[in-house]
């Protein structure tokens, strides 16, 4: 089991040439793959503010993700948002902050190219 972060989303969704290759083979290989309610959420942000384009909606974007056998959109839970208020960094973004609770409170590897999250969050994939 794998979490993906936003941009592995968009990356595996859109444009699988941005993933690193040890980022695709975890996709590849995965068994299941959780995908943060919030990240549809974020993606969505990013569209409206223009900071994001997508070849289709963002509807359309969650249909297809809803289509692949292993991937799971997993809600944002109460234990969830306590774990992203309880982690020890000072990185505020909600969205990142909610993502790395997520892949914490199931104790699997997150797929992202963030720095950031990557320097905080010791299981991870790029």
């Amino acid at each position: 089991m794998i979490v993906l972060d936003t941009a592995a989303v968009v990356y595996a969704a859109i444009d699988t040439a941005k993933l690193s290759l040890r980022a695709e083979q975890a996709i590849i290989d995965a068994d299941q793959i959780i995908v943060s309610s919030i990240t549809i959420w974020e993606i969505g942000l990013k569209v409206k503010q223009g900071k994001l384009t997508l070849p289709f909606s963002v509807l359309e974007l969650l249909d297809r993700l809803k289509q692949v056998d292993r991937v799971t959109i997993a809600p944002v839970e109460v234990n969830t948002w306590l774990k992203n208020v309880e982690l020890a960094w000072e990185h505020k973004d909600p969205a990142d902050r909610t993502i790395v609770a997520t892949a914490s409170l199931l104790g699997c590897p997150l797929v992202t190219p963030d720095q950031r999250v990557r320097s905080f969050y010791p299981s991870t994939i790029w």
